[in-house]
């Protein structure tokens, strides 16, 4: 079993640590319909990319006037 043979500071601990950090979400403005959406991704709300609608969207059913 491996036992360490010096005590290791604090100031060395943090800094092995210091990359460990989670980074904030860089979201952009889609040019199509303005929301926040990941860079390099589809938007969620329109379905485009780089001005190309990739995903069509349909309209949301309401599923009570449906099933009467």
């Amino acid at each position: 079993m491996a036992v360490q043979q010096n005590k290791v500071s604090k100031s060395r601990r943090n800094n092995r640590r210091m990359h460990d950090s989670l980074t904030p979400a860089n979201p952009n403005e889609c040019p199509n319909c303005g929301e926040l959406k990941r860079p390099h991704h589809v938007c969620a709300a329109c379905g485009h990319y780089n001005d190309d609608e990739i995903v069509a969207m349909t309209e949301e059913v309401d599923l009570e006037d449906d099933a009467a």
